[in-house]
């Protein structure tokens, strides 16, 4: 790998500040990641749903890796700024093919979920470990610190007590820490206190989903959170606002 490579890998690294978190309104081509360059953002992350659904696929790995690696390559040449890639599990790659062709696609970070594509069920611990050791044995051995997300999907399934909910995300938060991860990201968790106790127990970066029912960017960042990121909802939103564009064009009214 070029010693850039290697350079916007360390930069994105310095970007997870627990307490100033780096904001990552997701892009899902080119253009898009563009404009949030453009907007001031220092860094790009893409978010597969959206990568997927622009190209014509459904989330959960029903994307050809390919396809999804060529996206993220249009995405990174782009742009100047690091780009992290959401790979949902890997597609079922070893590790060192994913990050082989992470680093190809010129992206420097990558996030992967501890849910099986296939079945929606969360896979066991140490089976998620050993893929993000896997990983970051793999970006060792390539000489670039690839930035390591590992998503925790323990609040993606209903039911259950709170606190068992609670204390699950964090013991899998804190093994994957161990494995090599560098930041962790319990999707959809968003009571306040819940989030609070989750950052002082793993006491590393986190990063949280922002919507309408989590905590403020203010108050996450009081909490100590490192990175907030949109998921697929910038794009949803796009597509909802081109789907009421279509709907004033066909009633034949000129677009404002």
């Amino acid at each position: 790998m070029t010693d850039s490579t290697a350079a916007r890998a360390v930069a994105l690294r310095a970007l997870h500040r627990p307490g100033d978190p780096l904001v990552l309104p997701n892009a899902w081509d080119a253009g898009s990641a563009r404009a949030v360059v453009d907007a001031g953002f220092p860094a790009v992350a893409t978010g597969s749903a959206a990568v997927a659904e622009s190209l014509g696929y459904a989330d959960g790995e029903r994307i050809p890796p390919g396809e999804m690696f060529a996206a993220v390559t249009r995405i990174a040449r782009a742009v100047a700024v690091p780009v992290t890639a959401d790979l949902e599990r890997g597609y079922g790659l070893r590790p060192a093919e994913l990050v082989s062709r992470l680093l190809d696609s010129g992206a420097v970070g990558l996030n992967l979920e501890d849910s099986d594509p296939r079945t929606g069920a969360v896979v066991d611990v140490e089976e998620q470990a050993d893929l993000l050791a896997g990983v970051r044995a793999a970006a060792d051995d390539a000489g670039v610190a690839v930035v390591v997300n590992a998503r925790v999907d323990v609040f993606l399934r209903p039911g259950g007590e709170a606190a068992d909910r609670l204390t699950e995300a964090i013991r899998r938060a804190r093994r994957y820490l161990a494995a090599g991860a560098d930041c962790v990201y319990p999707i959809l968790l968003a009571d306040l206190t819940q989030l609070r106790d989750f950052v002082q127990a793993v006491a590393a970066p986190v990063n949280v989903l922002a919507r309408p029912v989590a905590p403020e960017r203010s108050e996450l960042a009081a909490l100590g959170v490192a990175r907030i990121s949109y998921g697929s909802g910038l794009y949803a939103a796009t597509r909802a606002h081109t789907t009421r564009l279509l709907a004033a064009v066909a009633a034949g009214d000129p677009l404002a």
